[in-house]
């Protein structure tokens, strides 16, 4: 059960790390993005996906 609960922590910041990677928020080999906690990347992840949508809203007017 704890190395289950471990690679589904993994995989979840996997995911949120290739996210953030593809919405130009960081750049593939900044370090600092693979030491953040899968709570920060939930928390950037949040914050750079909302401005990305209001900029798609935006440029849609």
């Amino acid at each position: 059960m704890k190395n289950f609960l471990r690679h589904a922590i993994e995989k979840k910041r996997q995911y949120l790390i290739e996210q953030l990677i593809a919405l130009g928020a960081y750049q593939e080999d900044d370090k600092q993005l693979f030491t953040l906690t899968l709570t920060e990347l939930e928390t950037e992840y949040a914050y750079f996906s909302k401005i990305s949508q209001e900029k798609e809203a935006s440029g849609r007017e």
